[in-house]
C-alpha cells in the first residue's frame, strides 16, 4: 500500500512539474484563431502583404488557403510568414487538405503544402520570387491509392547534412505513413538552431537532418546577396505555403526552446517532457 501511495504521489508530482514547464501558458499560439494580424503575406508576382484574391483567410477559427478568387493559378506561389524569427523551438501544426486543386496548378502540387523553417523574411523576398530560402517540412495528402509520405524535406535555396553527408537533393522522403482523404494530421518540427532538425508526424520522428545551410537551387528570383553558399542557418522565419491546393490549419503553435538550448541538462529535461505528451489520435 505504501509503495502504491508513493508511486501515485511521485506521478502527481511529475504531472505538476510537467504542467508548470510545458503547460498551455508556455506555448505561443502563432495563429490565434481570430485574425492574421501577426503575419505577413508574400505571393509571387505581388507586392508584400497584397493578399491576392483573399488567398489566406480566417474562416470558422481556421487559417485557410483558398483559391475561390482565382481563374488560373499562374505560378502564384504564396507564403504567410509569422513576423518573428525563432532559433530553437518545437512548432506544431494540424492541417487538412480540402476541395479541388485550382486550375493551372502543377501535378506535383496536388494536396501539397508546407511549413517553411529557418526562412528569410517576407520583406527580403523579391516581387517575383517563388519560394523563400528555407527548409520545408513538406505536407502531402494521399491520392486515395498510392504511397505518399508527409513531413518530407524540401530545400529551396538550401542544403542539409544527413548521416555526415551533404545532401543536395531538393526533396527527401520521410518514413511517415500516407494520409488519404480529408483528414486532420498532426505534424511537428523540432528545430535546434543549426545542430539538428526533426520532422514528427502523429508522435513519430520521420526524418532527421543537421547543419542546415544556404546552397542549391529550386528558388527563383531571390536576391543574390542572400545566396551565400554554405552559410549555416541558425534562425529564421516560419511560414505556411499556398501551392495551388486548398488547405486548412486549425492549430499553429510553438514552444520556444531558446531559454534552454545552452543548458544541455535543462534542454534534455524539457525535450523528454515534450516527447512524453500523449500521442495525438488521428482526427477524422
Amino acid at each position: 500500500m505504501k509503495k502504491t501511495l508513493t508511486a501515485l504521489l511521485l506521478l502527481a508530482g511529475l504531472n505538476t512539474y510537467a504542467q508548470k514547464e510545458i503547460g498551455p501558458d508556455k506555448w505561443i499560439k502563432l495563429f490565434n484563431g481570430k485574425d492574421l494580424k501577426d503575419w505577413d503575406i508574400k505571393i509571387s508576382g505581388h507586392e508584400l502583404n497584397d493578399n491576392f484574391a483573399n488567398t489566406f483567410r480566417v474562416d470558422s477559427g481556421m487559417l485557410k488557403v483558398s483559391y475561390e478568387g482565382y481563374d488560373d493559378f499562374n505560378n502564384q506561389y504564396g507564403h504567410i510568414f509569422y513576423r518573428k524569427n525563432f532559433s530553437a523551438y518545437l512548432v506544431v501544426v494540424e492541417y487538412k487538405f480540402t476541395g479541388d486543386q485550382v486550375k493551372g496548378g502543377p501535378g506535383w502540387a496536388y494536396r501539397n503544402s508546407g511549413v517553411m523553417l529557418h526562412g528569410q523574411t517576407a520583406a527580403s523576398m523579391t516581387k517575383d520570387q517563388d519560394f523563400p530560402i528555407s527548409l520545408e517540412e513538406q505536407l502531402l495528402g494521399g491520392n486515395g491509392k498510392d504511397v505518399r509520405t508527409t513531413s518530407n524535406l524540401c530545400t529551396p535555396g538550401t542544403n542539409v547534412v544527413m548521416n555526415g553527408k551533404l545532401i543536395k537533393d531538393h526533396c527527401i522522403s520521410s518514413t511517415s505513413k500516407t494520409y488519404h482523404g480529408d483528414v486532420w494530421v498532426h505534424a511537428e518540427a523540432l528545430v535546434l538552431r543549426d545542430s539538428v532538425i526533426k520532422h514528427i508526424v502523429e508522435g513519430d520522428t520521420v526524418i532527421v537532418y543537421n547543419k542546415p545551410q544556404v546552397g542549391g537551387g529550386s528558388v527563383s528570383h531571390a536576391d543574390p546577396k542572400l545566396l551565400e553558399e554554405g552559410r549555416l542557418l541558425s534562425e529564421g522565419t516560419i511560414s505556411l505555403q499556398s501551392e495551388s491546393h486548398p488547405v486548412a490549419f486549425r492549430k499553429v503553435e510553438l514552444f520556444d526552446l531558446s531559454p534552454y538550448v545552452d543548458d544541455p541538462a535543462k534542454l534534455n529535461k524539457i525535450l523528454k517532457l515534450l516527447q512524453q505528451r500523449n500521442k495525438p489520435k488521428q482526427k477524422k
